[in-house]
């Protein structure tokens, strides 16, 4: 893949100096300067703090099963920008994305203020969109739900994973306030699945159903009839409301993931209750067995060995994680580990060090990273059992971690999923 025309790529991305910005005015505003795009076809929005990106790969993979035209876009990337942006299961091509930018930037012009990153990657998803004349969209929400930008999209349905903490700067300090948050994204009258959760998160998203007239469907109330765990992936046989799935083996790793498909066979059964499309058992089956989500329990082979590369940049995710390590290999693993500064530092190495061997602490590259000494001094606190050492670069520290054994895991940023990703490929 060659690089878009400098100036389309280094004009949106300055826009990331302007941070996170939380509205929907903005948003609304550029989509209305493009002519609506987001009108030009349906869309499915997914929410939640874990498993949306899962959910949304897993969505957008039985719809095309279906034979339907998909548009996907998904945050943030691992290596290339064009990664956000999927027709058909493809990324798009760098063509597509200059063409699409330069759009996106000339009608950014004529807003009160300039777009953030994220608005305009939003916004050129849907312009994408619409001139690939796609069938269904399926959109994953950036940060909250509410006020985010994909909310600027009247979806058709919506899907809600697991709710947990993560950015409480600007969601909430409690799980209701983070809840009424991602529920925001409910549509009136719209078709609502929610992944299993707890009771506060069920109650708040079932008063926002109601209140909205908004019709609910638990994922809860797919019966798992069976598991069994190969290989790290799990076996499973559900029974939903409709029919029942023998011996699905989920395409993605780790326990964890049979909540996702819960949610993700839940809804396209109900999409195909509503006559708008046609999805039969096996684009559902399809959906969850040939599935690929890149940076999440990803196993890749490298000169160091194999490496276990996974984001798990919350607690909930670092505990998954960990889980996953200990069923599925039996012992404690070396782990690079990576987090921004803005993250719960101590809570996510508390939750990985069960797993873990040893830290090597180290940093992608992005301004966002806590030094590589910050995070050791930090795990040296937290996990006084477990060795800690530090290393300038990604790469250097997966040589230092591959001496103390295999597979190494990555973890505890997307960033540092990506930069790794980008040499082992």
């Amino acid at each position: 893949m060659t690089s878009p025309t400098p100036d389309a790529r280094a004009a949106l991305l300055s826009l990331e100096q302007i941070g996170i910005k939380l509205g929907l005015d903005q948003i609304r505003a550029l989509v209305d300067a493009l002519g609506r795009p987001d009108r030009a076809f349906p869309s499915i929005v997914v929410a939640g703090t874990n498993g949306k990106g899962s959910v949304t790969a897993m969505l957008e993979r039985g719809l095309r099963a279906a034979g339907l035209r998909t548009g996907r876009y998904t945050s943030p990337h691992l290596v290339a920008l064009e990664e956000r942006f999927a027709i058909d299961g493809r990324d798009i091509t760098t063509e597509t994305f200059d063409a699409a930018a330069r759009r996106v930037l000339a009608a950014s012009v004529a807003l009160p203020a300039p777009p953030s990153f994220f608005e305009a990657t939003t916004a050129l998803a849907l312009e994408v969109f619409r001139e690939a004349r796609i069938d269904v969209a399926v959109l994953e929400v950036g940060l909250g739900g509410r006020l985010d930008a994909t909310n600027v999209v009247s979806s058709m349905a919506v899907a809600i994973t697991a709710v947990d903490f993560d950015h409480e700067a600007f969601l909430g300090h409690t799980i209701e306030a983070i809840a009424r948050e991602k529920a925001g994204v409910i549509k009136p009258n719209g078709l609502v699945v929610l992944a299993p959760n707890p009771p506060a998160v069920e109650t708040i998203v079932s008063e926002t159903c109601a209140t909205r007239g908004a019709r609910l469907l638990r994922a809860a109330h797919v019966v798992i009839e069976s598991t069994t765990m190969d290989a790290g992936q799990a076996v499973v046989t559900m029974t939903t409301p409709r029919r029942r799935y023998d011996d699905l083996r989920l395409g993605l790793r780790g326990r964890h993931q049979i909540d996702n498909a819960r949610t993700a066979v839940r809804l396209l059964e109900a999409l195909d209750g509503t006559g708008r499309f046609a999805i039969d058992e096996a684009a559902i089956r399809t959906a969850v067995e040939d599935v690929i989500w890149p940076g999440r329990l990803d196993l890749v082979r490298s000169a160091a060995g194999e490496i276990l590369i996974d984001g798990a940049h919350n607690p909930a995710g670092a505990r998954a994680l960990a889980a996953y390590v200990i069923e599925t290999y039996g012992r404690r693993l070396p782990f690079v580990v990576a987090i921004m500064h803005d993250k719960q530092i101590d809570t996510i190495l508390t939750a990985l060090a069960p797993a873990a061997s040893c830290f090597v602490c180290t940093a992608p590259e992005t301004p966002r990273a806590a030094r590589p000494d910050e995070l050791a001094l930090a795990a040296t606190r937290v996990a006084p059992d477990v060795a800690v050492s530090t290393a300038a670069d990604p790469m250097t520290a997966i040589d230092r971690a591959a001496a103390a054994g295999s597979p190494v895991v990555v973890a505890g940023s997307l960033y540092l999923a990506g930069d790794v990703r980008a040499h082992v490929s």
